[in-house]
């Protein structure tokens, strides 16, 4: 038995294998159920006790490099394959003129956009859940049960549970970072929010904001004003021009809505603008010192402001789209037209 043993040992050894067909002919010889390894090890059962142990090894052994050989082999083979296709590629060959390059959404794009402007002034962003609860979409935000801000925002509420919401704001996600982070923070929010809105050209039952927050000492109406001037420019242009207007929102006091001067008419009066040349872009204020408290933040030692506004405005501003609609459709024609140029 220990000569049948020998004599595989060096076949195996020996072997090589000019084909994969080859291969695993004498795979199937050497370890399958009725290969040759497999009747030894049933001959095995016979062999004198005396001499059991150095078989037992020999057997062993025998089986390994027969298996490794089989492996290294066909990862030879597979790597030969790999490479022969790769080799058969040619690079410098012209795309398939009927695959066409794809776009960002021009709601991505305008996104991405606004997120590297305020990144540029050292404002991180934070992202948070779309199902929120009641406090930290309403309550923390000056807006607790029965308040008539709430009229404001028609909500979502999840049935089995009155007290869960689909967020109406992103201001929910700085409520987290207030109450997890401590001052100074300057962060926005991007994300989708949800109104039970009928939909129309003008509004949407999902749409997506950005809401920005910056809290330390001494935090000025300045400061706020100076953050929208600098992101209106690098938005809509140099040219851009800024007005504030006294505003209310429950979760800042003083409160401003901001316009910008009308893109499209240069302030001179047009349809889009109706004909007073600003459009409004967003709505801002210094945070309530209640908000700060109910975060767990010193009201008396530090400031800050807060802003948002909804993206579809901006890129609507932007393209000069003018169906909020064609945002969520998915037509083709409409998405084709933000296709970069090549």
């Amino acid at each position: 038995m220990l000569e049948r043993i020998n004599n595989i040992l060096a076949e195996v050894e020996e072997f090589t294998a000019q084909s994969k067909e080859q291969l695993e002919e004498y795979r199937i010889k050497w370890l399958s159920k009725k290969g040759q390894i497999s009747e030894l090890f049933e001959d095995f059962k016979t062999v004198a006790p005396e001499v059991k142990r150095e078989m037992g090894q020999k057997l062993n052994e025998l089986r390994n490099k027969a298996q490794e050989k089989i492996n290294d082999l066909k990862e030879k083979f597979e790597k030969d394959n790999s490479s022969s296709a790769a080799a058969s590629i040619d690079l410098t060959l012209p795309s398939d003129p009927a695959i066409q390059l794809g776009a960002r959404h021009p709601l991505s794009v305008v996104k991405n956009q606004i997120i590297d402007i305020f990144s540029r002034i050292g404002f991180t962003v934070s992202d948070g859940r779309e199902i929120e609860d009641d406090w930290h979409n309403f309550t923390a935000l000056n807006t607790p049960e029965n308040h008539p801000a709430r009229d404001m925002q028609d909500t979502f509420y999840v049935q089995t549970n009155p007290e869960i919401v689909l967020r109406t704001q992103t201001s929910s996600v700085q409520v987290h970072i207030m109450e997890n982070q401590k001052p100074p923070i300057r962060t926005i929010s991007p994300g989708r929010v949800y109104r039970n809105e009928a939909i129309s050209a003008r509004a949407h039952c999902q749409f997506h904001q950005v809401e920005g927050l910056y809290i330390d000492e001494q935090v000025s109406f300045a400061d706020l004003k100076q953050t929208l001037q600098y992101f209106s420019k690098e938005m809509f242009g140099a040219d851009t021009k800024i007005r504030m207007r006294p505003s209310y929102f429950p979760f800042t006091e003083p409160s401003a809505e901001v316009d910008i001067s009308c893109t499209l008419c240069k302030g001179k009066g047009c349809n889009v603008c109706k004909y007073t040349g600003w459009v409004e872009i967003l709505g801002c204020g210094m945070v309530d010192p209640q908000v700060l408290e109910n975060c767990g933040i010193d009201s008396q030692k530090y400031k800050g402001f807060a802003f948002g506004m909804g993206i579809e405005r901006i890129t609507m501003l932007k393209y000069q789209v003018k169906d909020l609609r064609l945002f969520f459709e998915n037509d083709v024609r409409f998405l084709k037209q933000f296709t970069p140029a090549v």
